[in-house]
Order: structure tokens, then sequence, then C-alpha cells
């Protein structure tokens, strides 16, 4: 018996040396050597052995799972946790959509509400002013958000105001450089652009375009930045690294609205004044290469943004186009291969004027507030804040965090992914 608690000694130190089969070899040979060489004492005492055992068994079975599991797998901090950050007022500045602040959802537990952030941005009188973009800097750690008369810079760890600054002409919806630096901040519908330092709000660099500035987008490349100007029905280029225009893609049947591109950066699809529907051009050539219409449903009024088709995102597979349908209150899934067949239609309880993708291509996120599973068509849950109202906005984004730091963001444009 001696010999079965001395190997039971090497079966404890096993355990916390090596593998989990290495400790079975030696617990069954334990459980052999006293049946064979010590009989007559296991005869005599084995309800005193076996209580030994069944107690010595729990013991190393509660204790081998710690040891054959990564102790990285364990730490709950170092899991990445996905949430949607939705800035409002971002319908107008109309704060029966979810009120002043951003609204953060986690995606993981069935988008529900975690947390407000308080933010500035007001009107002259006082009020909060319109929410016009929003974006995240990885870097930084940082999300901003522009309204019609300042940028703000708010850290991500502790939910603070890093700074607000007005900016001459006003701010739309803009875009940061994939290296979190830059950014590339549309004026309030007037002619021009303004290059932003992200980390202190300072102006690098003004950029005359054409009219009436409003969305932006910057490649995942780096190089180029796409300038949409809303009286105009040409896609201005510009030169990231020379803060310059460059070239221009059109023209377009009408002004150009909405807009996005796919991953490789060589075509853009744009919504335009008066058109329900698409056009595609080329990034490349700077040529228009078709025009696409919603079948089967009219043009109407619209209760705001002026046009039928206020609203279009690539799915990040590249595979489906999403299209906003202002009067009809709906959403258009054609197909982004040629000739772009019209795939289905979804419902909605409110007009969209916006359309956003999760990161991984999952979910729909329409401005009016559902959450849609791409694959199934499916409305599975309505965005609600701490009071349970509903909440809708034109200005949301994902964003994956580590702990309080932000590893991934995705974009508010619903870009391609592929490279």
């Amino acid at each position: 018996m001696f010999e079965a608690l001395f190997l039971y000694t090497i079966v404890c130190t096993k355990i916390i040396l090596y593998n989990v089969k290495e400790v079975r070899r030696l617990f069954f040979a334990s459980l052999i050597l006293p049946l064979k060489d010590n009989y007559v004492f296991m005869k005599g005492k084995a309800i005193l052995f076996v209580s030994f055992i069944v107690t010595l068994f729990i013991f190393t079975s509660a204790y081998i799972p710690l040891v054959d599991k990564p102790v990285a797998a364990s730490d709950d901090a170092a899991a990445v946790k996905r949430y949607l950050y939705v800035a409002v007022p971002g319908i107008r500045d109309y704060l029966g959509y979810g009120g002043h602040g951003i609204l953060v959802f986690d995606i993981d537990n069935n988008h529900r509400f975690v947390k407000r952030i308080t933010t500035k941005g007001f009107h002259p009188d006082n009020t909060p002013s319109n929410v016009k973009g929003v974006a995240v800097s990885i870097p930084l750690n940082s999300i901003f958000i522009s309204t019609i008369e300042s940028l703000q810079r708010i850290d991500l760890a502790t939910d603070k105001l890093v700074w607000e600054k007005p900016f001459e002409g006003g701010c739309d919806r803009m875009s940061i450089s994939p290296d979190g630096k830059t950014m590339w901040l549309p004026s309030f519908e007037k002619g021009f652009w303004n290059v932003v330092d992200c980390a202190t709000g300072d102006l690098i660099k003004k950029i005359d375009v054409y009219k009436r500035a409003h969305n932006t987008i910057c490649g995942s490349s780096g190089k180029n930045i796409y300038l949409d100007d809303i009286a105009s029905p040409w896609l201005y280029v510009a030169d990231a690294k020379k803060q310059e225009l460059v070239n221009k893609v059109g023209p377009f049947a009408n002004f150009i609205r909405p807009f996005t591109i796919n991953g490789k950066e060589t075509l853009v699809y744009v919504t335009v004044d008066s058109l329900l529907g698409f056009e595609v051009g080329d990034l490349t050539t700077g040529m228009k290469l078709d025009h696409v219409e919603v079948k089967g449903w009219n043009m109407g009024p619209v209760r705001r943004h002026g046009n039928p088709s206020h609203g279009i995102a690539l799915t990040p597979n590249e595979k489906e186009i999403w299209l906003a349908d202002g009067h009809n209150m709906r959403l258009h899934v054609f197909s982004a291969v040629k000739p772009y067949q019209q795939l289905t239609t979804i419902p909605l309880q409110d007009m969209p004027g916006w359309i956003s993708f999760s990161i991984d291509g999952k979910y729909v996120y329409p401005s009016s507030g559902e959450v849609i599973e791409t694959k199934t068509r499916k409305i599975i849950t309505t965005l609600q804040d701490e009071f349970h109202n509903n909440v809708a906005s034109e200005k949301m984004v994902e964003i994956n965090f580590a702990g309080v730091k932000a590893v991934k963001a995705g974009d508010q444009f619903g870009i391609g992914s592929l490279r």
C-alpha cells in the first residue's frame, strides 16, 4: 500500500507539470498495483481504500480541465466584444429618434442597449445639432462625431470628450484615412473640404472642389479619397498624399447623393437625384458603366433628402447591393454582378435614409432602426434606448473591443471588403 500512496504523490505532481494522458496512465497503474501486490490489505481495508481513491479521483478530475485549458482562453478581458455605436440625433435634429448622445448596443446580445455616452454638438440656441457623420480612429482609440457646426473627438476608453472644435463653413459626413491619422471633413454643403489632424483637430489644408461638399470615403488602400458634391453629376477623386484633386468619375445621370465603393477601389455605386435605383462607375477609367432602375415600385414624395434612393450599401463580401426606397419605405436587394438582378424587397417601419452593415456582413442596419439578418432577410429586432423608445439614425458604426481598447471598426458607408 505504501507503493500505491507513493504513486498517488507522483500523480499529483504530474497534474501540475505534465499533460492529461500521463496523469491517466499513472492513475490506472496505481489502481492495479494495490490489487496485485496488496490483496490481503485490500480485502481487510476495502472501504478505507476505496474512499481514498474516490476522494483523490474527484480532486484530479476537478483540476485536470484547468491544466488542459490555455490560460488565454479563460481570460475574459482578452475576448473581443462587438458593439454598435449609434450617434443621435442622426435624422436631422429630431430628438424623437433616440435623443442626444451616442447609444451603444451589444451586437452579440441581440443588440441590447448598453449605455448612453454624453456628447456635445449644439446649435447656437443650445439645442442638440444634427449629427452629420461618425468615424473611428483605432490608433487614437477615439470616435469622432460631426455636427452642422463642429467636430468632436471622444475617447473610447473613458467615454469622455477630448475636444470639440468649430469649423468655418460647418461640417458634414467625413471619413478617416486607414492609418487613423487624417480626416477628410467636408464643409456643410459649401464648396470645400478640410483636411484635419485627427489627434489635435487642427486644420492641415483646405481643398476647393465645387459647390456643395457632402459625403466622403477614404479608400482602404490609403491612396485615394472620393468626394461627393451634391451639386455635381461627377464624383471627385483626390490623392491622399498630395491632398489635391487628381480625377473625376462620370458624368452620372444627375447630382450624386449617397455612394459606396468596392474594396479594390475599381467600382463605385452611386445614387442620384430623381432615380429610384443606382448607377455604376469605373474608378479606373472614370467612365459611367451602368444604369439600374427598381422594377415594380413607383417613385413618390419623400419626407427627407428630396431624392428617391437616399442610401446604398455593398455587402462586405460584395455579392449584393442594398438600396433605400424612401417613398415606399423599403430596402431593395440586388445582385452585385451585372446585369444586377433585382432579388427581393424588405418593408421597413419608417423611411430609410441610409444603410450600413456589420463588419462580418451578418446584419444590415437601415437608418429606420431595424436589425436585419442579411442571409434570411428577416428583421430580428429593433434598436431601442434605455427608455424602450425606438432608435433611428443615419450615423452608426460597429466597433470591436479588447478590454477598453478598440481593435477594429466598421464604416458608415457599406463599403466592400474584398481586396
